[in-house]
């Protein structure tokens, strides 16, 4: 992949990782619940984030702004690694890195509202790995809308967490069903 001097990311890049909320205080009814199954996933999400970057490709945080207009990115993820907040080990453990990118999203889905498709379409991505909190929410409606723009969609069965196990696997096998999404857990992830 050829690089610019003056960016740090590649000009093409065939697969992206989409890491959905995992910069969350978790600081809400449900997230004590949410954080005992994410912090497995958060493992397997630094793992999946290393074989990215071994393979030159970008990562891509998707987060909410909490109805916080005026957000800014760095400062929400100084107040989840930093914080004594509830999703702190979490943050910590997933914090970006200089050459990642992120999009602030103001509501569910990464494409609605944000800049996220366009960054997809410069660097001519066309496989997302989607990951993140919570499954059935966030990740399930970026990885919709995903679909409906014809991007290849892999959801590693491992790589998202959800308030209960049960829910989790609802949303992994209607994602399977109807967005014909990959599955194979993030172990089984290439990035050909």
């Amino acid at each position: 992949m050829a690089k610019n001097d003056q960016q740090s990311f590649p000009d093409i890049a065939a697969n992206a990782v989409l890491l959905v909320d995992v910069i969350n205080d978790l600081e809400f009814e449900g997230g004590k619940a949410i954080l005992e199954h994410a912090l497995p996933m958060a493992e397997r999400l630094a793992a999946l984030k290393a074989k990215a970057r071994e393979a030159a490709v970008p990562i891509i945080y998707l987060n909410d702004n909490f109805g916080q207009w005026r957000s800014d990115f760095r400062a929400v993820v100084e107040q989840n690694v930093n914080g004594d907040v509830r999703g702190q080990p979490i943050a910590q453990r997933l914090q970006p890195e200089s050459e990642d990118y992120f999009v602030l999203k103001p509501k569910h889905s990464g494409f609605f509202g944000t800049t996220l498709e366009t960054l997809l379409r410069f660097l001519q991505t066309r496989r997302l790995v989607i990951g993140g909190l919570t499954t059935d929410m966030c990740v399930h409606f970026t990885a919709m809308d995903a679909y409906l723009r014809d991007y290849k969609v892999h959801i590693p069965c491992d790589g998202s967490a959800a308030s209960s196990p049960a829910i989790h696997e609802q949303a992994i096998r209607y994602m399977a069903r109807q967005l014909k999404a990959d599955t194979a857990p993030v172990s089984d992830v290439d990035f050909p």
